[in-house]
């Protein structure tokens, strides 16, 4: 069955529905990464999207539950140049989501580098002039707050361990969480809208990923900026924005944004360089102020904040990598021995 990839600047790209047969609308980005094709489906991260990916066979290995970074796919379509397999477009009709192979992706994403991001339908009834009508009339992904439909309704416990560490669930992927387990954490998962109170009760605080934009959230960044002082916090993406907000910084939406596994970062503080997973569309905005820990090798946006003093930092991209390169995973492990080392000597300190 044929169907259409459909920019709202009116380029259309043909090619053949594999997927759910089902309009879809939502902002067309592109992922340069080369595999990982179901955890970007799964990733919340990717709420509201329309993924094109770059690389040219998708489905290659099949499909497994291990692999989903949640319960259900949230990318609103994909589009891909071939789907291999037919366990990949099996899974992709079970859960409803639309899909194209057959589509001229390196068109597609030199389209988007050149005018940016931008809302898009796949189109699979044929009628493009009603898809152009209401894809224009979709929210752009700027000012859309999206943690709400993603973040779990109520807390619950992932994991038991040793140091107790919160996650405050904007669009959490499972990786994270697994990645905390595996460092020897106690896990608790909580809503977007999880108070501060209940939070500082914890040893440590991570904030987590998710999608859209971070300047709507302002209730979440008041409950940063009232935690800043009280417990350890770690950012990851979205949360990295939110904390930068959190301190008096500022965010703004990226052309086409990072998408990938591929992304390399300098760590200013040792001058390594670590190959990084990113999604995101938006980036903190570099002051003179504040010095950033990491910084994008590709346009040297702000990849990192530290304040050391407030016992907050973060990161842009993805340190649990699921999936990418691992050159990140000792900020996730190292900041669970550290807060557990701090646990420690409070412990030792209420004993004496």
């Amino acid at each position: 069955m044929t169907g259409l990839l459909v920019l709202e600047d009116g380029e259309t790209f043909p090619g053949e529905s594999v997927g759910a047969r089902v309009n879809a609308f939502g902002e067309a980005v592109f992922t340069t990464a080369m595999g990982g094709y179901q955890e970007t489906a799964t990733d919340p991260s990717f709420t509201g999207q329309i993924v094109c990916f770059t690389a040219p066979m998708i489905g290659n290995y099949g499909v497994a539950d291990s692999r989903c970074q949640s319960d259900r796919p949230h990318a609103q379509a994909i589009v891909m140049r071939e789907a291999r397999g037919p366990e990949w477009t099996e899974w992709l009709v079970a859960n409803g989501t639309a899909a194209l192979t057959g589509v001229d992706t390196r068109s597609v994403v030199l389209h988007l580098r050149a005018r940016g991001a931008m809302r898009a339908a796949v189109v699979c009834d044929g009628n493009l002039d009603d898809a152009l009508m209401a894809l224009r009339s979709q929210p752009t992904m700027e000012g859309s707050a999206l943690a709400a439909r993603v973040s779990t309704p109520q807390s619950y416990r992932f994991a038991e361990g040793g140091v107790r560490i919160a996650v405050v669930d904007y669009g959490a992927k499972r990786s994270i969480l697994r990645r905390l387990a595996r460092a020897g954490a106690d896990v608790t998962v909580h809503p977007h809208d999880v108070d501060a109170a209940t939070l500082a009760a914890y040893d440590g605080v991570l904030l987590s990923n998710g999608p859209g934009d971070p300047a709507p959230l302002r209730d979440e960044v008041a409950v940063v900026r009232e935690l800043l002082g009280q417990v350890p916090i770690l950012g990851i993406c979205l949360g990295h924005q939110l904390l930068a907000r959190a301190t008096g910084l500022r965010t703004t939406k990226l052309p086409f944004g990072h998408r990938g596994a591929n992304h390399p970062v300098l760590e200013r503080a040792t001058g390594r360089v670590l190959v990084t997973s990113q999604n995101h569309g938006f980036a903190v905005e570099a002051t003179e102020e504040r010095a950033a820990s990491h910084s994008s090798l590709y346009d040297g946006t702000v990849e990192g904040l530290a304040y050391p003093e407030l016992r907050a930092r973060s990161v842009q991209f993805h340190p649990e990598a699921g999936p990418g390169p691992h050159d990140a995973w000792s900020i996730l492990d190292g900041w669970v021995a550290e807060v557990a080392e701090t646990v420690g000597v409070r412990s030792a300190r209420a004993a004496a």
